[in-house]
C-alpha cells in the first residue's frame, strides 16, 4: 500500500485532535474530488513499519490528547489497501485502546465485499458513498456531499456523535 500525506495532529478530518492517513487508491474518481492525487494505488510513498509505528507513538503521546486516527484517500477500502490498513487497525486496537478510528470511503456499507467488510469491523465510524458534485454542501459536518453518510458502528463511536 501507499499513502499521500500524514498529519500527525489534525482536527478537520473527525472530532476532536487526531492523527490522520490519506492513503492512495481509488476506484471511483469521482468528479470535482479535492484529493485527485492520490487515486493512483502506486503514488505517493510506500507505506511501512515504521509508518505504523510512528502513527501508534503519535496516538499514544501523552502529551497531546488524542481523540483518534482517521482513515482517507484515496480509498482506504480500495482492494490493494485491504491488508495493510487492516493489519495498521489491529496494531492500533493493540496498543492504542480507547482511541476511536473514522474511515471515509467511497463504497457503499450494504455493498461491502467480505475483506471490506473485516476491515470495518475494526473501525468506529464510517463514512461512505462517492462524492456527489451535485450534491456537495460545504454545511455539511464531516461529509463532502449529502448522499453521503455517517455510520456509528460501536459504543465508543456513540461519544462521536
Amino acid at each position: 500500500m501507499n499513502y499521500h500525506q500524514y498529519y500527525p495532529l489534525d482536527v478537520i478530518n473527525g472530532p476532536g485532535t487526531r492523527a490522520t492517513l490519506f492513503v492512495s487508491g481509488c476506484e471511483h474518481q469521482c468528479r470535482g474530488c479535492y484529493n485527485q492525487s492520490t487515486w493512483r494505488p502506486d503514488s505517493g510513498h510506500v507505506f511501512d513499519d515504521a509508518m505504523v509505528q510512528q502513527i501508534i507513538t503519535d496516538l499514544n503521546d501523552s502529551r497531546i490528547k488524542r481523540r483518534g486516527l482517521s482513515l482517507s484517500g484515496g480509498d482506504p477500502l480500495h482492494p490493494a489497501n485491504l491488508a495493510s490498513i487492516e493489519a495498521l487497525l489491529r496494531q492500533v486496537r493493540l496498543a492504542c485502546p480507547g482511541k476511536d478510528v473514522w474511515l471515509w470511503t467511497g463504497y457503499e456499507f450494504a455493498t461491502l465485499t467480505p475483506a471490506q467488510q473485516a476491515v470495518v469491523d475494526l473501525i468506529d465510524v464510517l463514512v461512505d458513498g462517492k462524492f456527489e458534485q451535485a450534491l456537495a454542501d460545504p454545511s455539511l459536518r464531516f461529509r463532502g456531499s449529502s448522499n453521503q453518510q455517517i455510520h456509528y458502528l460501536s459504543a465508543l463511536a456513540q461519544s462521536c456523535r
